[in-house]
């Protein structure tokens, strides 16, 4: 097995994050999990990864074993990584940053001292806002990703059949991403949050509040307390389909609306709000604004309709109206208010504005774009309008 650990692409993300380390007076900081380490090392790898503020990043690796790679060193134990550091010639870190926000407290205490850093902080929140800009690489892997979604949602007619229920759908959905190449993992950056590739809600269920901090929550099924519950799809209602599509460990973001039959006019009339919300955006959100302003640009659509009460949910609603996407489905930015955190060129951005219809259910569309010099791109291109079943 010799993958090939340092490209011209990973190069580029060592950099970025070499540049971050430097602003904050930091000598190294020290990957473990998942995400971070697929950000780095291009696959998932069980062990750390260690990026000098100056060099080239190493790797000390537990599993899998036999990675033939002249940066990557076996270990059993962290302790071993001051020993190897010294070993290869590469300086010690006196300010040193790790993962606190994600591992545990008992990880961060080991880590501490092993390394035997004069100082030892967090780097979750570093990371995350390097990964919140993408390569045009990873952009091209976005791209992949809400291709498939978007031909599944255009072939989702034909997944329907008489007398489902929203868990049927859920499955018949699943399956068709499944078999164009989306892998059933949907990575959500949260201790608390989980979910999977396909949430639908149908009908009133798109009211029932969840745990999660999700757009919408749903009762969901046994434990899960999130998404379908097993509704009968019946005439008159509402179908909202949500899917995180991971292709290559790149997650884009895309919901669109069905119906069962005809619904109640007011549900045409506030996907359309839904749709000019997006229509504004488009050209609104350039480099350089913060988040909340884009938050407040689609506030005051939704209040020049007076539909508040039922955006992003009724009884329990959401504070946002969309969020980065990548490597996890809840990437920086948030788009909420009060964050003053800057829209960058290449970030990718879910906007979902999202209402509840009191009666029929969840209307609304989730696109994925792409920030540009001059407006956003829209990655995601399945048919907006809500499809009759």
């Amino acid at each position: 097995m010799k993958p090939k650990i340092i490209t011209p692409e990973l190069s580029i993300r060592y950099k970025k994050i070499q540049t971050a380390l430097a602003d904050c007076g930091a000598d190294a900081c020290l990957i473990s999990t998942n995400i971070n380490m697929l950000f780095v090392a291009g696959r998932v790898l069980n062990g750390y990864c260690y990026v000098p503020v100056v060099g080239n990043p190493v790797f000390f690796i537990r599993r899998p074993v036999g990675i033939e790679v002249d940066t990557v060193y076996p270990i059993r134990k962290p302790e071993q990584i001051i020993e190897l550091l010294q070993q290869i010639g590469m300086p010690l870190p006196r300010h040193l940053l790790v993962e606190a926000g994600e591992i545990t407290h008992l990880d961060f205490l080991r880590l501490e001292q092993a390394m035997k850093a004069k100082k030892t902080g967090d780097c979750t929140q570093l990371l995350r806002q390097v990964r919140a800009t993408k390569t045009s690489f990873e952009i091209e892997l976005l791209k992949e990703s809400a291709r498939l979604q978007s031909e599944m949602f255009t072939e989702l007619p034909s997944l329907y059949r008489q007398g489902m229920t929203d868990t049927d759908l859920a499955i018949a959905v699943e399956q068709s991403l499944r078999k164009k190449g989306c892998v059933p993992t949907l990575r959500i950056f949260g201790s608390t949050m989980e979910g999977g590739i396909v949430c639908v809600w149908a009908g009133e269920n798109a009211a029932t509040p969840s745990p999660y901090d999700f757009s919408l929550g749903g009762a969901g099924i046994s434990a899960y307390p999130v998404g379908d519950n097993g509704t009968l799809l019946t005439q008159g209602m509402a179908v909202m389909i949500d899917t995180g599509c991971n292709v290559n460990g790149y997650i884009a973001d895309q919901t669109r609306t069905f119906s069962i039959g005809k619904l109640a006019q007011k549900a045409y009339a506030m996907h359309q709000v839904s749709l000019e919300i997006h229509h504004q955006l488009i050209d609104f959100v350039v480099p350089g604004i913060t988040a909340e302003m884009v938050y407040q640009k689609a506030m005051q659509l939704v209040d020049a309709h007076n539909l508040r009460h039922c955006f992003m949910g009724t009884v329990q609603q959401a504070p946002f109206v969309g969020h980065g996407v990548g490597l996890v489905v809840n990437e920086l930015p948030v788009l909420c208010d009060r964050n003053t955190m800057c829209i960058e060129e290449q970030m990718v951005l879910a906007i979902e504005p999202k209402f509840i219809v009191e009666g029929v259910g969840a209307v609304g569309v989730e696109n994925t774009y792409i920030v540009r010099k001059n407006g956003l791109e829209k990655i995601t291109l399945a048919p907006e309008d809500i499809i009759a079943l």
